[in-house]
């Protein structure tokens, strides 16, 4: 057996055990436009749930300030004295970087390929939806920072980890927040190892074989069975950014977000342009197929989870994620913050998801799929506007990784050290180790590497929207305090 095959046969079984255990579904009797039975991962439920309560509680928050959102991330309501490492822009971009990745291209080819357009309507939907969680869990992660690294006490440290263990602090449950928080932790360190590093890298290797020649055919590509080289290469290029910590990451990905951002909203957009004819026929299938009954109420509600388990995926709305680098932010108001934040999963999810997924209907690749799809089927879309389209693609898909890989590693990093103690050397060795799993995630297969991600990623929010819950009443205070300031001015 080659490398690449030992790897992914260890894996696999890792894989499968995870994803038993954190999606542990109902079957709700029904068949799916597959053919297979409907199950209900109860992860995606509670998820689910979390956003439509928080946006009715707040009473619309996502909708009513979206105006206020942008404003204060332009610096209308900054105080230069304000206590923090990076600004609100660079939070928001690294945040994003975080979740602006593969599940944005090949997370939504997955949604099609398995639910069918429909399910791009319900992935929209969460994220408006989601806006209003990472609302609350930003905020929470400003309010609840602290100063842990005492070798850099100048360092800001924040996140679920911290604000979890303050929601049982002040309910005299200490022992069971200490425990909730360092579940989030071990569950955070996963996640960064399989969502914000495997899947991207897997990912990113899949479209440089396919720009390269191919797995298969007359000629393959020289790379197809050489993950694990491409993923030493990509560990190299990590590692560079990583190695400098924080301000660092910052740095690049306030550069890369906007430029691999507008890169792959301009091209989705050419291609979507060369196919106007179809465009009203898209939006209408996507619609229909959302609610349609063809398939029975299963092939609805199939299509219905698969959406929200990707959208899930794609903005880590109710994951917590984001609120490990906000938490970095300056500003002495976390409801402030908390705005900014909740502009992550609307342009994640309603604009860039969006614009994939036409991208995928309009030019009616999805028809022509054979299973589960990842960027070979976006790439196979884009590609229906220009062969080149497929080069650009390419760069985009290594932009995305990369930006992703850094973000996550610190994220990782950051949960690590709320287990074991901040320290530089804590910190050397989880970077080194993040690097290898670089090469994991290039050998293993796409069902292997998103099984683990999703399983490691979901469980995050388990921890995590219990102390939301909790602290409800006081972020609905302290939003009530804050706006009266606002008007008061």
């Amino acid at each position: 057996m080659g490398i690449d095959t030992i790897i992914n046969d260890g894996f696999g079984k890792v894989s499968e055990f995870a994803t038993g255990v954190i999606f542990y579904s109902v079957d709700l009797g029904l068949v799916s436009s597959t053919g297979n039975p409907v199950m209900l991962p109860l992860i995606l439920l509670w998820l689910a749930l979390a956003s439509v309560f928080f946006t009715i509680y707040l009473g619309f928050i996502n909708f009513r300030y979206f105006g206020h959102a942008i404003a204060v991330l332009r610096g209308k309501h900054d105080d230069p004295n304000s206590e923090g490492q990076i600004n609100r822009f660079q939070a928001l971009a690294t945040s994003l970087s975080g979740t602006v990745g593969l599940g944005n291209i090949a997370g939504v080819a997955v949604a099609v390929s398995v639910g069918g357009p429909g399910a791009v309507f319900w992935m929209v939907l969460m994220g408006f939806l989601g806006m209003s969680t990472k609302f609350v869990e930003v905020t929470l992660g400003v309010k609840y920072r602290a100063h842990a690294d005492k070798e850099h006490p100048e360092v800001l440290s924040g996140g679920p980890m911290y604000y979890i263990k303050a929601a049982f602090d002040k309910r005299n449950m200490s022992k069971l927040g200490a425990i909730m928080a360092a579940m989030f932790a071990i569950f955070c360190v996963g996640g960064a190892i399989g969502g914000g590093n495997m899947f991207q890298a897997n990912q990113a290797f899949n479209q440089f074989v396919i720009m390269t020649g191919g797995f298969e055919g007359v000629d393959p590509s020289w790379w197809a069975d050489k993950g694990w080289l491409f993923g030493v290469m990509l560990a190299f290029l990590v590692g560079l950014v990583i190695i400098g910590g924080l301000k660092s990451i910052a740095r690049v990905t306030s550069k890369l977000v906007p430029l691999m951002g507008g890169i792959y909203l301009l091209t989705g957009l050419i291609v979507i342009a060369m196919h106007y004819q179809n465009i009203g026929g898209a939006l209408q299938i996507i619609f229909i197929d959302a609610f349609s009954l063809k398939a029975g109420f299963g092939g609805l509600l199939g299509g219905l989870l698969v959406g929200v388990q990707r959208a899930s995926f794609s903005n880590e709305a109710g994951l917590g994620s984001a609120a490990i680098v906000h938490a970095t932010a300056k500003t002495n108001k976390p409801i402030s913050q908390g705005f900014v934040g909740m502009l992550g999963p609307f342009i994640d999810t309603v604009i860039i998801c969006l614009v994939t997924a036409l991208v995928i209907v309009v030019t009616g690749v999805y028809t022509e799929g054979n299973g589960v799809e990842g960027v070979m089927l976006t790439s196979r879309a884009m590609a229906s506007g220009s062969h080149y389209f497929t080069y650009v693609l390419g760069v985009t898909v290594f932009l995305f990784a990369y930006s992703t890989l850094i973000t996550w590693s610190y994220y990782g990093m950051k949960a690590l050290g709320y287990l074991v103690g901040e320290h530089d050397r804590v910190n050397l060795v989880f970077k080194l180790l993040f690097c290898c799993f670089v090469v994991v995630g290039c050998s293993s297969e796409l069902e292997n590497v998103i099984s683990f991600s999703d399983a490691m990623l979901f469980s995050m929010g388990i921890p995590n929207l219990i102390a939301l819950y909790m602290f409800a009443p006081e972020i609905k205070r302290d939003l009530k305090s804050y706006l009266q300031g606002i008007k008061n001015k």
